[in-house]
């Protein structure tokens, strides 16, 4: 028996077990996917937005403030790579300085201090950002927005759970939940689980579990977003994050660098199914449009591949975190800012058990900290080269991103049982560079074979259901949308 089976592993599931594998308690993650954070968590913008985002007063805006302020002690303790580079939404007419304005006084309503956002005009936007667009006439500068890498995150935080005494179970989806007089029992394709009590954090499937214990209060709405990267090092031709003045759909088509130094464009917000990942040539026609609004001289020579990920839309329109039914937790509906807010959701989800009556009792052997598995390397061509067939450990598996193989290695033992080349990428950057991946995949395999004792016919691209392994998109593919 359980005393607590948490269902997703991604940010959301994977913070909250985290947050409680600090207490002597029974705790399984199951996970419907062969990896964890193969949902949303690993196709999003990787913002950490700042306190003037979400509406005052809503969970989302209280949860987004308290959570930015604990990204800082996080990644010290966890490594997964997050840096304040702060950000500027920008307008270009009198319409968009009130609400900019509005933000503005949004954000101290959250609590952000008044020294942390300016509205700027003119020139002082263009020192801080050259390259953005001549015709901008005001903007909002937010110095608490931060960037991360999601999926980092999200097998960090996993990582250290495991390490604490967290179960997980990978490819584990949930058919079915039997009700009994004081627990109850998850039914998977697998096997089944006694509980005392059940966290759903499903994402986009969030309403059809809470659906199979009788709870149908909610509904999820899907919502695609696309995104386009570009070359690691071109997301140095900006400084900050830049948006644009938000419209009712969200925030709208951002121009961002990532934490480890590409280009990034998009989302943009269209109602799907959840299982729609495939990009459109009007869709990225759109956001590439929209984007050279912000930066007019992104070049298009530099994309590298596209991608979509499905936001969890509650129909509520705020973050669902409750007991709504005697030892059932929903944490439902968590789409942006839920990265933002995922450490302040698990001190939530903590404060709902400890009123539900359970017993929490702090470990003496909790460690919070977990070692990074990239090791950046400044290595010249002609270095890489010569790595390239080692005898050693030391040996480059990745030219493009500069992999070697102890990184992949030590990516295979933390304790979450992989073996995909996607959960491989995710966790090195092996693949994500220029040749994406067609120079790497094979040794990649070798090495997953060898450290595995498995054949190579048995180490799949993707896991089956699994989320996007990024396509690969043919430069003549964007010279066709003749953008002006």
């Amino acid at each position: 028996m359980y005393d607590i089976i948490i269902i997703g592993a991604g940010v959301v599931g994977s913070t909250i077990a985290r947050e409680l594998s600090k207490y002597s308690l029974k705790i399984l993650m199951l996970e419907k996917t062969d990896d964890v954070s193969n949902g949303a968590s690993k196709a999003n913008s990787g913002i950490v937005h700042g306190g003037y985002a979400a509406k005052y007063g809503t969970l989302k805006g209280k949860l987004c403030f308290e959570g930015n302020r604990m990204y800082d002690k996080l990644n010290k303790e966890l490594n997964f790579g997050f840096k304040r580079t702060g950000a500027l939404v920008i307008g270009f007419d009198e319409n968009d300085e009130k609400t900019l304005i509005e933000l503005y006084k949004n954000g101290l309503n959250n609590g952000v201090n008044e020294n942390e956002m300016k509205i700027l005009y003119g020139d002082e936007i263009l020192k801080i950002e050259p390259n953005i667009n001549k015709d901008v006439k005001v903007a909002l500068l937010a110095k608490d927005v931060g960037i991360t890498s999601p999926y980092e995150m999200t097998i960090a935080l996993a990582e250290n759970a495991v390490n604490n005494g967290v179960e997980i179970k990978l490819e584990n989806e949930v058919i079915k939940i039997e009700e009994k007089n004081d627990y109850y029992i998850v039914i998977t394709n697998q096997n089944s689980y006694e509980t005392k009590y059940i966290i759903n954090a499903a994402g986009v499937f969030s309403d059809k579990i809470s659906e199979m214990v009788g709870i149908k209060n909610f509904h999820i709405i899907p919502r695609k977003g696309q995104y386009i990267i570009f070359h690691k090092g071109y997301g140095e031709i900006i400084n900050k994050v830049i948006f644009q003045v938000p419209t009712e759909k969200g925030k709208g088509i951002l121009v961002t660098p990532t934490y480890h130094g590409n280009l990034m464009i998009g989302p943009d917000a269209q109602e799907s199914s959840k299982y729609d990942l495939n990009t459109d040539i009007e869709t990225l026609k759109y956001i590439i449009r929209t984007a050279k609004l912000s930066v007019p001289n992104i070049d298009l020579k530099k994309v590298l591949t596209s991608f979509s990920g499905i936001r969890p839309t509650p129909s509520t329109g705020d973050f669902i975190i409750e007991e709504s039914k005697e030892r059932f937790i929903n944490v439902a509906g968590i789409e942006s800012p839920g990265l933002t807010s995922s450490p302040a959701i698990a001190k939530m989800v903590l404060n709902i058990l400890k009123k539900s009556g359970l017993k929490l009792i702090e470990k003496n052997d909790f460690n919070p900290y977990r070692k990074p598995i990239i090791i950046k390397k400044d290595l010249t061509y002609k270095e890489v080269n010569n790595m390239l067939e080692l005898n050693s450990d030391e040996q480059i598996i990745c030219r493009c991103e500069m992999v070697s193989k102890k990184e992949i290695i030590d990516a295979l033992k933390r304790g979450i049982p992989i073996k995909s080349i996607d959960a491989i990428k995710r966790r090195t950057r092996a693949t994500m560079g220029f040749c994406q991946g067609e120079f790497c995949i094979p040794r990649i395999k070798k090495v997953i074979s060898e450290t595995l004792n498995i054949n190579e016919d048995e180490i799949p691209l993707r896991g089956k259901k699994s989320g996007i392994l990024p396509k690969k998109v043919n430069l003549n593919y964007f010279k066709q949308l003749d953008i002006k």
